[in-house]
């Protein structure tokens, strides 16, 4: 087994990483293999800090985001910790690197009104319909991330309890549910799903045309599509719905610990942006509407 992928296997059974990240992090260290035009990974073992560097910068002038130079950064600093403790390697040449300062942007939120027109757009006139309306009503119902809705299977839904078992790594949380998604989600389990599947023995709770566990990349047509249809301006990004969940739960007085347990944050910390949201929400409508603003 090559040291990449012991360092993949290494990541993937002990720090129980996604799917997602796993992928970035061998994407990553591919690049940076292609960077020192070798396929041979122990051309990994002879860096040195100054490569490391000249990486980073050569990066900048390819005017890649600080975004993916600090996850480029990240990626081959835990490589490189992981050879370093194997005795692959006596130095660690990312140790004391400092990470680019990434500039934070706050997340686009989509206005009440443009919420209801995108989950407006599904209509359940076919089997498609039905799927469509449920996915988005629980997204923003629930504000989970894209995969853990693409993970969820029949079982996490309690129609009884009108809640929803969510799994995220190695975290589990129970979020309530409002009656409009609750609705839309009987609706699609009892109506749609069982002519969607093939075998029935599958556990997904969405599935694609053929019956099969819809995937992420499927999801983000679906909803291009509708946002094309609702005529919304604002970009949509792979957490709008949630970012928007987050955030009007927010503007109506829901507590910020709450929302953080919701959202299966870890830190309180990362929900915070919300209330920074707010503020600039709040200080825009100041000068719009104050006289003397």
């Amino acid at each position: 087994m090559d040291l990449v992928a012991k360092f993949i296997d290494y990541i993937k059974n002990e720090k129980k990483l996604s799917e997602n990240t796993l992928l970035s992090y061998k994407r990553d260290i591919e690049s940076f293999l292609r960077y020192l035009k070798s396929e041979d990974d122990r051309a990994l073992l002879n860096v040195s800090k100054q490569t490391i560097v000249t990486y980073l910068l050569y990066l900048q002038k390819e005017k890649k985001a600080t975004t993916t130079i600090s996850r480029n950064l990240a990626s081959l600093r835990s490589l490189y910790q992981f050879l370093y403790r194997n005795g692959y390697i006596e130095n660690d040449p990312t140790l004391n690197l400092e990470t680019p300062k990434v500039e934070k942007k706050l997340p686009l939120i989509l206005t009440t009104k443009e919420v209801e027109l995108l989950l407006d757009q599904p209509k359940c006139v076919d089997l498609k319909g039905y799927r469509d309306k449920a996915m988005l009503e629980l997204l923003y119902a629930s504000g989970i991330r894209v995969s853990e809705l693409i993970a969820l299977d029949v079982t996490d839904f309690s129609e009884e309890g009108s809640f929803l078992n969510c799994r995220s790594s190695n975290r589990k949380r129970q979020i309530p549910l409002g009656s409009v998604c609750v609705k839309a989600l009987k609706e699609y389990i009892h109506t749609a799903r069982p002519m969607l599947i093939q075998d029935k023995n599958e556990k997904a709770l969405f599935v694609n045309c053929n019956g099969t566990r819809l995937t992420r990349q499927g999801f983000w047509k679906i909803i291009k599509t509708y946002k094309a249809k609702a005529k919304i301006k604002t970009e949509i990004t792979p957490h709008t719905l949630r970012h928007s969940f987050a955030a009007h739960l927010l503007a109506n007085g829901a507590d910020l610990g709450a929302i953080s347990e919701m959202l299966g944050h870890s830190d309180i910390s990362s929900t915070q942006i919300y209330t920074k949201i707010m503020k600039n929400k709040l200080a825009e409508i100041y000068k719009k509407a104050h006289p003397r603003a």
